[in-house]
């Protein structure tokens, strides 16, 4: 190789070189103040643990609607007998129309399962509730119709009254019942919850973006001095920012932490009193926790908070130390 190529190549290569330490230096010098706004916060312990508390218990409650939510929405989807749709046929049907019919039904998409009650069964199965057997043998004929149970796919109201109508316009029925009441009922309390999930959220997130806003604020007046020398030694705004703004992030995901044991508490301790309430009307209901990535959203939040709650106060702060100090 000439000496022309050689230095070409080794300029090239020590280019290369510098713009991989440079990629090195930058992440390692966000480390290092990562590292150190962790032990700025070790330092003030009860200021820092005061915010992290606040952070976590405010928290608390909007994710504890959450979680009624979620745990009433497993409520309707577990009852799916409520929701069941039952069709009294003509009393003119016969086995060939009742077998077109069945068919139908157990190939539409919206509903789940379908099952066929004959009409001698549903007499049989009067005479032994009811106590009127032996009068109901003196009938010529059974005045009972045949009967299919449907039960829908979705069986929130909306969807089991638009197949409700659906169905009542097939031939050979002529009678569609659903109790549908109670289902509406709960989906509005579902409805209720989520709304108020939402609405105490927002208010929520502000009384934290203050929060941590007016923590971060003591924690760069507290270092006015410091700022104003590596101001006048040529630092960034960014550079001077950074460290708060790991403070921000580090208390947010201490708070996230928090929130998450708190609410395993309090699901350990609904679980005695459900346990108990399901025994004695013997059912069986299991709630269900924060799952993965429930917990994931939960401290990408809380952290998402800390960071902007700290950048809003940290930018403030810095530029009225700068107008203080021209």
């Amino acid at each position: 190789m000439s000496i022309l190529f050689q230095g070409r190549a080794t300029g090239a290569t020590a280019a290369k070189v510098s713009l991989w330490r440079k990629f090195v230096m930058f992440w390692v010098a966000h480390l290092r103040q990562a590292v150190t706004s962790l032990g700025e916060i070790w330092l003030t312990p009860a200021s820092s643990l005061l915010t992290v508390a606040v952070i976590g218990v405010s928290l608390t409650l909007p994710v504890t609607l959450h979680l009624m939510v979620k745990n009433l929405q497993q409520v309707g989807q577990g009852v799916d007998k409520a929701a069941q749709i039952s069709l009294f046929l003509q009393q003119d049907t016969n086995e060939t129309q009742i077998a077109e019919l069945l068919a139908l039904l157990q190939a539409d998409p919206q509903i789940a399962q379908v099952e066929f009650i004959d009409k001698g069964q549903a007499l049989n199965e009067f005479k032994q509730s009811s106590g009127f057997g032996d009068s109901l043998d003196y009938l010529d004929e059974n005045p009972l119709p045949h009967v299919m149970l449907v039960t829908p796919a979705d069986t929130s109201a909306a969807a089991a009254s638009a197949l409700l109508k659906q169905l009542q316009q097939e031939r050979y029925i002529d009678i569609a019942k659903l109790d549908i009441g109670w289902l509406e009922r709960l989906d509005a309390i579902v409805s209720l919850v989520r709304q108020a999930a939402i609405a105490v959220a927002v208010l929520l997130v502000l009384a934290l973006l203050l929060v941590v806003g007016n923590t971060i604020r003591l924690m760069v007046l507290s270092k006015k001095g410091e700022i104003e020398v590596m101001k006048l030694v040529g630092a960034t705004d960014s550079y001077i920012q950074r460290p708060f703004l790991y403070t921000g992030i580090w208390l947010g995901l201490f708070g996230g932490v928090l929130t998450f044991l708190i609410e395993e508490v309090l699901m350990w301790w609904l679980e005695q009193g459900i346990a108990t309430v399901t025994q004695l009307y013997e059912g069986s209901f299991q709630l269900q926790p924060m799952s993965l990535a429930e917990l994931g959203y939960l401290l990408l939040g809380a952290i998402l908070l800390g960071l902007l709650g700290s950048y809003l106060a940290v930018r403030r702060t810095i530029a009225q130390i700068d107008a203080v100090g021209v």
